[in-house]
């Protein structure tokens, strides 16, 4: 009787490879784990791995060194039409200045700039940039004590953009679009303020809005509807609605 080898198929390994690769199975040697010597690793060598992995460790800076103010400087141009009310109120502008932020300040009136810097005595970090926006928004119109917000408060904001950002407008059409915002006596303009809790400045074709983030754009908002050709009773109605809102959240 025939056996199962017999109908195998012909393999494509010599004899002699086949004996060789037998001899060669035959020398594996199953070898237990627990047989093999282990080596204790010492309570200090594992220290020594530990400290060495571990991320290096820096002593907490110190509130001086933490509240270093950077030396720097600010000019701040003054158009010709706010040199008279620089003047006029350069004591209300120099004091806050000095006594609260601890800056140094002096009027270029040949260059017709005011011009910051920082004192030794300056504590706030960000006192330069603050007394910057104070002034400059001093420059585009703003009076005193609306300007004095910036110094006071961190989250105001001062924002400008032109009437032609919006629409491009021209002559007759142009004029009539600032008489939108200003309306009779400057109602319209100062009903937008108290709803919107914000300042604007007109100044020809330019419009300055200072106040906080979410305020601005109420605002402006209501300023670009009127560019666009909204009638003002719209605009009134957006604003109360707006203001309703507010008080509801606060």
């Amino acid at each position: 009787m025939a056996t199962i080898d017999a109908f195998k198929a012909p393999s494509l390994v010599s004899k002699k490879t086949q004996k060789k690769m037998k001899n060669e199975g035959d020398d594996d040697v199953i070898v237990d784990s627990t047989a093999l010597p282990t080596r204790n690793i010492s309570t200090e060598e594992d220290s020594e791995m530990q400290e060495v992995s571990d991320k290096p460790n820096f002593a907490p800076a110190s509130a001086a060194e933490t509240k270093t103010v950077v030396k720097g400087h600010r000019k701040i141009p003054v158009p010709q039409h706010r040199l008279s009310p620089l003047k006029r109120h350069w004591l209300e502008i120099y004091a806050p200045l000095v006594e609260h932020m601890k800056l140094q300040v002096r009027m270029n009136v040949k260059a017709r700039a005011v011009e910051l810097r920082t004192s030794p005595t300056t504590e706030d970090t960000s006192a330069l940039q603050k007394g910057a926006d104070f002034v400059r928004a001093f420059a585009l119109g703003f009076e005193v004590q609306d300007a004095m917000a910036l110094l006071r408060l961190d989250d105001i904001f001062l924002e400008s953009f032109e009437i032609k950002d919006v629409k491009t407008l021209h002559g007759d059409h142009l004029a009539r679009a600032i008489g939108r915002i200003a309306g009779r006596d400057g109602k319209t303009k100062f009903t937008i303020e108290n709803a919107s809790k914000t300042r604007i400045v007109l100044a020809d074709t330019k419009i300055h809005i200072l106040g906080s983030f979410q305020n601005i754009k109420i605002a402006r908002d209501a300023v670009c509807n009127l560019i666009l050709g909204s009638p003002p009773g719209k605009v009134y109605a957006s604003l109360r609605t707006v203001a309703a809102r507010m008080k509801e959240r606060f």
